[in-house]
């Protein structure tokens, strides 16, 4: 299991966030029972840099908290037989020759929101981050929330999720 965490921005998070990050994702990963052995890159940043990203790739010109970049796609959330069906037939496509493990995708917050939300939502700056990175995780593994009934099951998870690591509101 690789994690990535990249800090680039010099707003600064005043907590132990690689723990946090590296806890949450090992935590989403058990709690969805995925049999890969993972790569997830994290990048920390700030509303300027995730702005330009979430423009450029969503067409939406303002700053987000999280962006999601999944690399694999399942045909329902979790769907880890049917991911494999495509890992095992284009390799190349989903494995990092380095490391031999599946490379899941990429996570970007930004740091800004993470302390923004968590003064407006009146819980702490851990809760936030890890809540955000439970969320993007939820993403990579093919959850969404576009639709109310997919939103339900998401929010359901990550509260899920979180409770059982002892991290409320």
């Amino acid at each position: 299991m690789t994690i990535n965490i990249e800090y680039d921005t010099e707003k600064e998070l005043h907590l132990p966030y690689e723990d946090i990050i590296r806890k949450v994702i090992l935590k989403a990963i058990d709690f969805e029972k995925c049999p890969f052995d993972l790569e997830v890159n994290v990048t920390l940043t700030d509303n300027e840099s995730i702005h330009a990203v979430n423009k450029e790739f969503r067409d939406v010109d303002r700053p987000t908290d999280v962006l999601s970049f999944p690399m694999l796609e399942y045909p329902t959330p979790a769907d880890f037989t049917s991911a494999k069906v495509d890992i095992d037939a284009s390799p190349e496509d989903y494995i990092n020759p380095d490391s031999d493990e599946i490379m899941l995708g990429d996570i970007m917050i930004s740091v800004e929101k993470v302390q923004e939300q968590a003064a407006s939502y009146c819980h702490s700056e851990e809760r936030e981050l890890a809540f955000l990175v439970a969320h993007s995780m939820l993403h990579l593994f093919g959850y969404d929330h576009m639709e109310d009934e997919e939103r339900e099951v998401m929010e359901a998870r990550q509260k899920q999720m979180l409770d059982e690591m002892g991290i409320t509101r």
